[in-house]
């Protein structure tokens, strides 16, 4: 098995393939790590890996605790994750390629990244500016009646979002804008789906395609049965993902 390294950017979120990922960068471990993606040519990715975080901050405290006012606040690479890093976060993740790294006139970066391949975390390093990781690629493997399944999976999904939006059809996708192929399906879906973090983190390890939509179909079902019994959503708000602070 080949792995490779790369620099580790922990989120309280979940990145999938193919998805879009704005990055409002102002931490100092991870603009340092963003004026070394700076210094990779135009023409080649800037790589770095998404890990969704288990347990820790995804912003380190920049001062005094509460109710002790003199803790001093966390600091270096590794704040907020405790002695073992490799602890702190999800075991499987993604690396995003950065199209846009811009740094701003206060030193803090807009950077505007996109999920390509699903990676295992193999080990940590925190001896440097900021956390790096040596990550192995895992394959994504089509599984049993994937066609199948994503055609369910994309007619449940115009059901859930029929729900959210309270059945206002000029606020749905049509379906050309949705895609065909069973796994570009199965990480759209997981993406837009109202779901905690624990629960994208399945979606994201789960072992093939096949198994994602499965249990995307199963999801999408109860979803829609819950909205359909709630007396109203702001569905215009649910609708919207947040941008990282960090």
């Amino acid at each position: 098995m080949t792995s490779v390294r790369l620099p580790l950017f922990p989120l309280n979120s979940v990145l999938f393939p193919g998805l879009v990922l704005p990055l409002n960068v102002f931490e100092e471990r991870y603009r340092a790590m963003m004026r070394e993606l700076l210094k990779t040519p135009e023409e080649e990715p800037r790589r770095f890996a998404v890990v969704a975080i288990r347990d820790g901050h995804e912003v380190a405290p920049s001062a005094p605790g509460m109710p002790d006012r003199t803790t001093v606040a966390e600091r270096g690479p590794a704040a907020g994750f405790g002695d073992d890093p490799l602890k702190a976060f999800h075991a499987v993740g993604c690396v995003a390629d950065a199209a846009t790294v811009r740094e701003r006139a206060d030193g803090t970066f807009e950077v505007l990244a996109t999920g390509t391949t699903r990676v295992r975390l193999l080990s940590v390093d925190s001896s440097g500016p900021y956390l790096t990781a040596e990550l192995a690629e895992l394959p994504e493997e089509t599984g049993d009646g994937s066609g199948a399944l994503a055609e369910g999976v994309l007619r449940a999904f115009r059901q859930y979002q029929k729900r959210l939006a309270g059945a206002r059809e000029r606020s749905l996708s049509s379906g050309a804008d949705l895609p065909d192929e069973p796994s570009v399906v199965s990480y759209l879906v997981a993406a837009a789906m109202m779901l905690d973090t624990p629960t994208k983190q399945r979606l994201l390890q789960a072992p093939d395609t096949a198994s994602r939509l499965r249990d995307e179909l199963k999801l999408l079902r109860a979803e829609t049965s819950i909205i359909r019994n709630l007396p109203s959503l702001p569905a215009s708000e649910l609708t919207l993902g947040p941008t990282s602070l960090n």
